[in-house]
This record gives C-alpha cells, structure tokens and sequence, in this order.
C-alpha cells in the first residue's frame, strides 16, 4: 500500500481552460523525493467535463497497480488520452543525450573528412567569444554572434562548423527536472532573503539570478527594473565604445510586454514574502525567530530548517508550477524554426535553416543572446548547446582559403584569478576528442591561477601537443621598457615561463619542459578585438592569420616513435599516497573539518547544493567544488611524474620531442582509464551516501553532512600508508593494474622483476 494517498484536483492557471494539478506518485521532485507536483491542461472549459477527467486520473492515482510506464497501453484502452498522458508522461525517463540531437542535424566533420576540431578555453572576460567572432567572421554590431560581456556570458557549450551552403542551427534544452530544481532552488534562496527581511529587489534578485550564476531567470522573466529606461550617461565617458550595441527594435521586447513581466514578477515577490510570513508562524513554535540565534552556526541551522519547510509549503510548488509555466510560455514566442518537444511537453530540440545570414542569426540570437533589451523573452539560460553550420569564414585577406574548422566554446575555466585548482570533468573529457585546446589569456595579467591549471592538466594528461596559447589584450602591455612588438612578445613569455617554471614540481620537468616548448612555438598575440576585423592593424591581422592556419594545420598526423620505456613499480605506492593526500587534505579543510593552507571553510549552502547534484546524479560538481575533477587531477599529476622517470629505455630517445612523444602515449591511456575510475568511485558507487548527506537536516546538519562527505570521500580514496586498510589495498592494485595496462597498450614495457614485486 501507498504510505500516503495522492489526489487530483482542478484548477485555473495562466493556461485558457481548467488545469489538473496534483503529486505524482512516482516522478521524483528537486530533492529526489517521491511526490513531484504536476500542472497539466486540460483542454476544455466545461467544468462538468474537467471534473470527468480529474474522477479518471483519481482512480490512476488510488491504485499502485498503475504506477508503472509498462500499464500504458492498458490505460489507454479505459482512459481519456489527455488522463494518460498527464499520468504517464515522464515516467519513463529516457532521455536521448542533448549533443547526439544535435548530431542528428549537424553531423560534426572530423580530420577524415579535412576538419579540425579547436577547442576555445579561457578565464571569464579573457575574450576567448571574442576571438571566436573574429575567427568565423561575426560583425560584432550587426551579428552580435556569439554573445559576449565583460561578466559570465557563454554557459551553454557553443559549436560551430564552417561550411559553404546554407546556415543551419540546432539548439538543445536543459531536461524539464533540471529547470524545475533551478526554479526550486532560486525560490528557496528568495525566501531565505524575505524571512530575513531584506528589500524586494533582494528578494527578487535571490528569485531571478542562481547563485551559480549559469541559470538567470531575468533573461527569461524580465528584470525587476526597467534596465532599457534607466539612464547611465552620468556614469560613461564620452569617447568610450558602446559596450551593448544597439539592436533593432523588431528584436526588442517592447515597452508593454515589459511592463506586464515587471508585473508579473512583482506579485512573485509579493507571494513569496505571504509564503515566507505563513512559514515563519508555524516555524517559531518549535525553534525561535532568526533574531533569537545567537551564533553563526545557530544561524546557519535557522536558515536551513527554515528552507526546508519552505519547500513543503503548498504554495511553493504552486509558485514553481507557476514560474514554470511562464518559462515554458516564452517558447510560444518564437515565430522561425521548428521546436521539437517531449512527452511532457518540454522543449527539447530547436532547428532552422536558412540562406539569409541576417534572418538566422536574428533567430538564433533568442538562444544565445544577453542584450538587455530583449530580457523577458531570451531562452538563453535555458539551453544546454548550440550546433550551428554555415558560411563562417574570417574576414581576413590573409587567409586566402576557406578553412574547414569545427570550433567549440563554452563555460570559462574559473571566476577568478585564484579559485581553480582542477579543470572540469566537462572539459577534460574532450581532450582525446580535439585537435587544438586552445588556451586565451590575458596578456595583462598571464597565466593566473586558472590558465595554469590548465597547463597542469593538459600537460599531465599527454595532450600537451595540442595546447595553443592566444594572448588577447596585447595592445595593453605597455611600459617604459616596452617599445616593440618583440619586447612585449618576450616581456610576456617571460612572465608565462617563470609561471610553467613553478609547475615543474607539481607535474614534472618532463611535462613543464613540453609545455614549455609548445608554448614558445604555438603562441599568438592579440590586441583589440573589441573592434571589428576589418579595423585590426596589420600585425594583428596577421596573426589572426597565423592563428587560423595553426587551427587548420592542428589535424596534421603526429610523430610516432619505436623507442618505449621499460618501467619497475618502484616508488608508485609513494606517488599514490601523495596524490590522496593532496586530494583529501584539501577538502577536509573546504568541509570544515580541519584546517589546510590558503584553504577557507566552504558555507554550507554550497555543499549542500554539490551534495544535491551527486546525489540527483545530474553533475558531478558544483560552481568551483569539484571532487571528481580534484581527484582526477592528483591522481594524474602524480602517475605522470613517476612514469617520467622510467627504469630505462628500449633505446635511448634522441631529443627531449621524442622522449615527450613516447611517454604522453602512456600518459593518454592512463588519463582514461583514471577518469572512468575516479567517477566510478566517487560518484556512481556513492549515489547513495549522497543521497544521505544530502537529506540532513536540523541542529548540526552542516556537520553531519560534512563528515558524511569526508566518509564519502575515504571509501572512494582511502589514504595510503604502511598500515593501508583491506579498501586501500584494493584501490591501489588498482592503479597497479591501470599503470601497467596503460604502459603495455603504448607499447611500453614493465620488467619482469617489477611484475613479481607486484604479485
């Protein structure tokens, strides 16, 4: 029997006609739990009909024998297919992955087939959109295409073919239940800002931007202000460049449309602070006022009790249902293309073709766009890739043919200067699959703490062949010292050399050695590519040119050598214990649990959201929180230096290029087989326990979920020692057996005395 029975009811919405609303007993909410609340329509207005179909979807809901997708076919016999459908859609939760969609469409071309595939990462604002422009040839006040800001803009991975013929695009969608917990989320931040009595812009800016800042609802809803109407002139100086061109007025949202979304958002505020008064009466009984909390932790405590009920209010389902709605309502608005959906009715793929540049890229711009002008109707936030194929040839007289590239863009590497310590699993997991990572920094400020981890990954991971560096900004470098292009060009690689100096004890002088190399013969300089190609100085231009040809030539076969190296498994049980140690020591610290040098104590609401998404299994991190990637990273960092120092040779390498040749085979195979452990252990054998520190709630929940983590994190890396536990043991033979696979499958050889000591 049901442990709780489950009603229907009919309602009005937004939507013309009645609506059905109620829980779903088997689709799972934001917080994996059973009971998921549902709006459907219900295409009538007849009242005596409505209540019909509510009495049918009733008996689906009283009796469990329904509750399996398998019954379809037997409902549809006995039922109305509006009841079936709002019951049935969306148990089965196959989901077709996004990027095979958009395959479907736009095939990606590969160096068989002539194309290379470059792959554009960079810190935010270090203009890696911006060179991606110049590179297809995109008028940055006509086409606007790709969108680009000073702040987070690219959070959608961007892929681009350049290809004569028409312009074709394919645009995918985040999954229904990834929206509905961003909604959720957002919500609950906005009644944390209420309950503490801030301001409705407060409470609306919690409401409208995530904490992530990847979903912003204001492009979707509108903003609480009227941005288009406020007037900054007093704060612009005169001969300053337009930083939001100015777009045609078919494409802004006009002034009436605004003034109802700012309408609509209002009364959100306004319900979400009756929701938070309605909470907070009944939550004072039993645990206080927030203002009665005398500590930070009590305080922490308040907040997280206090969300959780929030969330189990009747009406913040009915405000995310209604949000929902006004989400799913701004696809109504696009009038070009074809938009596929799903069961549920959920936008899943868009599609167009077209030989008219500016009408494509008008269409397409409604995805990618962050004019605040057209805030209210972008679909931005909402998208998980753009594929999009056609004509996108730089405008560069240097380059005298038309180069055949694949070239992907997506989230920058990190916030800040100092905040990454990995790269995203997202990202490293295409490396195998390119043919150029092509790093853009700031030639100002180079090789910060982002762009070295990078290196550190790249080069660690055997990939560091196909590592390019675009200096951006180089029109800046200035100083007393500086006259020439030469002395900028050397005062730079001088301050990236001594950056790739400091990396030799993290990945090796084998690694730093190659990276070094790499850069010195694969780096380019550029400066104002605010402006458009056609007003670049000539030196510029021509390395853009030079640019565009590496990318072109990165598909070029690569040198194979026969010299391999013979390895003992000396001294890999002392690598390991390092790579743990400098994995776990880390995040005890972040977990509040011990203290680790230059690392600050992570607020709870972050590691509740990463612990959220692990135990949802929808991502493996969290904004800059990524124990996948941070495991990954260590464990790599230190296989990579021991196998930099084999027992010997099959014959001595002739240069230091061969010897990397060699050795980065290995090191390739090695990185494969450790990102599918590394999730494998941290992840998908722990959904469970992430479940549980996830559901903690009440006095000490923090701490609770923390040490929860660091078990977590002790199953799946447990620390290696003379005295190692039964689990650490296993671990290790199992970066035994990668290690010696991984030096076989490329040809290396392990000596024979190294393989009795292992057995």
């Amino acid at each position: 029997m049901a442990e709780k029975s489950f009603t229907a009811s009919k309602s009005r919405s937004n939507r013309p006609g009645w609506s059905v609303t109620f829980r779903h007993p088997v689709r799972t909410d934001s917080r994996g739990e059973r009971g998921l609340k549902v709006r459907r329509g219900l295409g009538t207005s007849d009242e005596a009909e409505a209540d019909r179909l509510v009495a049918q979807l009733n008996e689906l809901l009283s009796d469990e024998s329904w509750w399996s997708g398998d019954r379809r076919g037997d409902a549809e016999s006995r039922y109305d297919p509006i009841v079936v459908s709002a019951f049935f859609d969306g148990i089965e939760a196959s989901r077709i992955d996004p990027e095979t969609r958009r395959s479907e469409v736009i095939p990606l071309p590969d160096a068989e087939d002539g194309y290379s595939t470059v792959m554009f990462l960079g810190t935010t604002g270090a203009g890696k959109t911006t060179l991606l422009r110049h590179v297809i040839g995109s008028d940055p006040e006509t086409d606007r295409f790709p969108s680009t800001s000073t702040a987070k803009t690219t959070t959608a991975d961007f892929e681009i073919v350049t290809a004569s013929g028409n312009y074709t695009a394919a645009v995918t969608f985040m999954p229904e239940h990834e929206v509905r917990a961003h909604i959720d989320e957002c919500l609950e931040e906005a009644c944390l800002e209420a309950v503490q009595k801030k301001p409705s812009s407060k409470i609306a800016a919690a409401l409208l931007e995530h904490r992530e800042q990847r979903f912003r609802l204001s492009y979707v809803l509108g903003g609480w202000s009227d941005a288009a109407a406020v007037d900054d002139d007093d704060f612009s100086f005169d001969d300053e460049q337009d930083a939001a061109p100015e777009i045609d007025e078919a494409e802004a949202v006009p002034p009436e449309e605004r003034e109802q979304n700012h309408a609509r958002i209002k009364d959100f505020v306004n319900r979400i602070r009756t929701l938070t008064v309605e909470v907070e009466e009944k939550f004072v009984g039993s645990v206080g006022r927030l203002v009665d909390q005398k500590t930070a932790d009590d305080r922490a405590t308040w907040l997280e009790l206090f969300g959780v009920e929030a969330f189990k209010h009747p009406q913040f389902s009915n405000l995310a249902l209604d949000i929902m709605e006004e989400v799913a309502d701004r696809f109504s608005k696009i009038d070009d293309g074809d938009l596929q959906r799903s069961s549920t009715d959920w936008p899943i793929l868009w599609t167009m073709e077209s030989d008219d540049r500016d009408h494509f890229l008008s269409a397409v711009r409604w995805f990618s766009s962050n004019h605040y002008k057209q805030f209210g109707r972008l679909l931005t936030p909402l998208v998980d890739g753009i594929r999009v194929k056609g004509p996108l040839f730089p405008e560069l007289a240097e380059v005298s043919e038309a180069p055949q590239l694949v070239l992907l863009d997506g989230q920058g590497l990190g916030h800040t200067a100092t905040s990454v310590s990995s790269v995203s699993t997202r990202i490293t997991k295409k490396f195998a699959s390119v043919d150029m990572i092509l790093l853009v920094d700031n030639a100002q400020q180079p090789m910060q703490a982002a762009p070295l981890a990078l290196l550190r990954s790249v080069g660690s991971s055997g990939f560091a062949r196909k590592l390019a560096i675009a200096f951006t900004h180089f029109d800046q470098v200035k100083g007393a010292n500086l006259g020439s292009f030469e002395q900028k060009r050397d005062h730079v690689l001088g301050s990236v050399g001594n950056a790739i100096a400091s990396l030799r004890d993290v990945v090796g002088s084998g690694v730093a050695g190659a990276i070094e190399r790499q850069v010195d013969g694969h780096s380019i300089f550029l400066g104002g590519l605010d402006r458009k190609t056609a007003k670049l100085p000539g030196g510029f231009k021509r390395e853009l040119a030079r640019l565009i040809d590496m990318m072109q030539r990165a598909i070029e076969p690569i040198e194979r050598t026969d010299c391999s190296p013979m390895y003992e498994f000396k001294g890999l049980e002392i690598a390991m214990h390092d790579a743990i140690d400098a994995f776990r020591d880390p995040w005890v610290a972040r977990l509040g649990l011990s203290y680790h040098d230059g690392i600050a104590k992570e607020h709870w609401t972050r590691i509740k959201a990463l612990s959220r998404r692990l135990a949802n299994r929808w991502a493996d991190e969290y904004d800059t929180l990524t124990p996948v990637a941070d495991l990954l990273a260590r464990l790599q960092e230190e296989a990579s230096k021991w196998l930099d120092r084999p027992a010997g040779w099959t014959r001595q390498p002739e240069n230091d290029d061969e010897r990397e040749i060699a050795l980065d085979a290995i090191r390739e195979a090695v990185f494969k087989e450790l990102s599918r452990l590394t999730k494998s252990r941290l992840t998908d054998e722990q959904v469970a326990n992430w479940r549980d520190a996830y559901d903690f709630s009440g006095p000490g929940s923090a701490g609770k979920r923390s040490r929860m983590i660091e078990e977590i994190h002790d199953h799946a890396a447990p620390r290696i020692s003379a005295a190692m536990s039964p689990d650490a043991r296993a671990f290790l033979d199992q970066l035994h057996d990668i290690l010696r696979d991984a030096i076989l499958e490329a040809g290396g050889q392990v000596l024979p005395v190294a393989a009795k000591q292992i057995a």
